[in-house]
């Protein structure tokens, strides 16, 4: 087997947090103790070995953790995310540093987006790191997910970092402090030879083949200069991706990179604390210099909402690994079928997985015998259904295809939903209503009795106005489609009163909500058809099986034994299980760990 290199608290109290190297066949190694330059107490994240070239004996690992700063010049207690780096077959000093890491160098990743007159905000608690490998094992993409420290906000974070901005830090100018009254400053004196950090390898000269062999006064150097003077800055300078709006706390991060018709995009996905995985591209505009963000699914991962604690990703399967304190799930990467079936569904999506095929919203296949197919329409940068579904099932079957219409009964005074949801994150949503003998429709106001959420439109006080004709509208990329046709009818609160005050004492055995087969005479009827009197008979048969659906479900009449054929629906695909949101879809494969 191999060394393990760890990041850990080694004592009861949470006192000695040290970086180890153990197993194998080399010496046990550690930090040295009670030294607050190396580490401030520390909160480990994550730990990998990089190369950087072809020589095995010049490997670094790199270990990410946050800790408590002593080089901020505004607090004390200032947290700053780190970035430490040791040789990996560093063997510790001869005389200075024995059983201690002689190679520790370390320095500040940051993550913050530009403000006016040069005052960034900055996200320096590090919450999870992923390493995207490429196909240069040297040269990963480091993603870090932050958040905020501040108590005036609460934020977070996404940036990506290169390798080579890694290594020009550590390879730059050392930090220095003369002394306790003095701030940190660029070391200008004589570094000594060979370079404190550095590994003993033939890349290095070959002159050392172990770091026993040494001069004290390199090995001096490292033990007191541990900090780099330049820290690491993001690709672009800022985050890929910033969420402040409080709806998630984001503890997990895990990327896949996909090839598309325009180009390659990294897949985010995000874990968070109540269960729920974002699928998130980000597309860079060098014109403004700006990202933009296309949240793609929001997947409820777990039955209930517990904290992520892992992802895993897994390319070649197309899967992702979710964990939990005590679960694990798998999710596919793609469900291109969820899209629709309409060329313009597809194309407004703007998933990366997914394309017309000139058939279906299928998986898209950059090369390959899938490659050939005529019709692929994808545009992910711009989204553009119009100009990539020229010819294709765009108006058939989006334009003119059939809106799906409800029928929804309010009680005066009480709260309703009124459900809708887009099949694109993206797509916009209005309300228009149209009121009894009217022919024209009007937008619907909010206000703190009526809400627009992400589900639907939520009325927590109905009045006998809001009676109407609702239209579900979604709108992106200049595209128009209603998605949903919902009737609201108002039950006033005096009948639905009077109704109840009345004595059903003797009657109501015999009217059950979803009666036995053969334990009531023909002539009873439900205790809901009541109901009927309140809202009136015209539309008699449309209400019954309304009621039906509300009242009698398949579990009441199991439970009560009745014959399936006495029901009838309206749609016999109701007898199917009701589909989840497609944005909050579960995995297909749930296992406990």
């Amino acid at each position: 087997g191999g060394e393990l290199f760890t990041g850990l608290y080694s004592d009861y109290w949470g006192r000695d947090a040290a970086l180890f190297r153990t197993m194998n066949h080399m010496a046990h190694l550690r930090t040295e103790p009670d030294n607050e330059r190396l580490l401030k107490e520390p909160k480990f994240v994550g730990s990998y070995i990089i190369p950087d070239n072809e020589d095995h004996d010049d490997n670094k690992v790199y270990f990410f953790f946050t800790e408590k700063s002593l080089e901020a010049e505004t607090s004390t207690h200032a947290i700053y995310t780190r970035v430490g780096r040791v040789c990996a077959n560093d063997m510790g000093g001869q005389r200075m540093l024995v059983n201690k890491w002689s190679t520790f160098l370390k320095t500040r990743l940051v993550c913050s987006v530009p403000g006016r007159n040069g005052i960034d905000t900055h996200f320096d608690e590090l919450e999870d790191v992923f390493l995207l490998q490429t196909r240069d094992n040297k040269n990963p993409v480091i993603f870090g997910l932050f958040n905020t420290t501040s108590n005036i906000f609460r934020g977070y974070a996404i940036c990506v970092y290169h390798m080579a901005s890694v290594r020009a830090a550590f390879n730059g100018p050392y930090a220095h402090k003369e002394g306790p009254e003095y701030h940190w400053t660029l070391y200008e004196g004589k570094v000594p030879y060979p370079r404190p950090g550095s590994c003993a390898s033939k890349v290095n000269g070959g002159l050392y083949t172990t770091t026993k062999e040494y001069p004290d006064e390199a090995v001096h150097f490292a033990r007191s200069h541990p900090l780099m003077y330049q820290p690491i800055k993001p690709v672009h300078k800022r985050p890929i991706l910033v969420k402040t709006d409080g709806k998630y706390n984001l503890k997990q991060i895990a990327v896949d990179r996909v090839e598309a018709e325009d180009g390659q995009y990294d897949v985010l996905f995000i874990g968070t604390d109540n269960g729920i995985v974002l699928k998130v591209i980000t597309i860079y505009n060098q014109e403004t210099e700006s990202m933009e963000e296309v949240i793609l699914e929001e997947l409820q991962v777990f039955k209930v909402p517990v904290p992520i604690i892992s992802m895993e990703i897994s390319s070649k399967r197309q899967q992702l690994y979710v964990g939990s304190e005590s679960v694990i799930v798998q999710v596919k990467f793609h469900q291109c079928d969820m899209y629709g079936t309409a060329c313009a569904d597809c194309c407004l999506a703007r998933d990366p997985y997914c394309a017309w095929d000139g058939i279906s919203c299928s998986r898209y296949y950059p090369t390959g015998i899938q490659a050939k197919r005529r019709f692929r329409r994808q545009d992910v940068r711009h989204g553009n259904a119009a100009q990539q579904c020229f010819g294709q099932q765009f108006i058939g079957n989006l334009l003119t295809q059939k809106t799906e219409e409800r029928l929804v009964y309010g009680i005066e005074y009480n709260s309703t939903l009124l459900e809708c949801t887009p099949r694109t994150l993206q797509a916009k949503v209005i309300w228009f209503v149209q009121r009894a003998h009217e022919t024209k429709k009007e937008e619907v106001k909010t206000d703190d009795r009526i809400i627009k959420m992400d589900l639907g439109l939520l009325f927590l006080k109905l009045h006998r106005l809001d009676a109407g004709t609702y239209f579900c509208q979604t709108v992106e990329h200049s595209i128009v489609h209603t998605v949903r046709k919902i009737t609201l009818e108002i039950v006033e609160e005096e009948r639905v009163d009077e109704m109840f005050n009345k004595d059903y004492e003797e009657e109501i055995p015999h009217k059950m909500p979803c009666p036995m087969q053969s334990s009531i005479p023909q002539a009873s009827k439900p205790w809901y058809k009541e109901f009927l009197q309140l809202i009136g008979y015209s539309n008699f048969q449309r209400v019954e099986e309304y009621c039906e659906k509300v009242w009698c479900t398949d579990k009441k009449r199991k439970k009560l034994k009745m014959s399936p054929s006495k029901w009838k629906y309206a749609n016999p695909q109701e007898k199917k299980a009701r589909i989840r949101p497609e944005h909050y879809r579960l995995p297909r494969n749930i296992a406990d760990s």
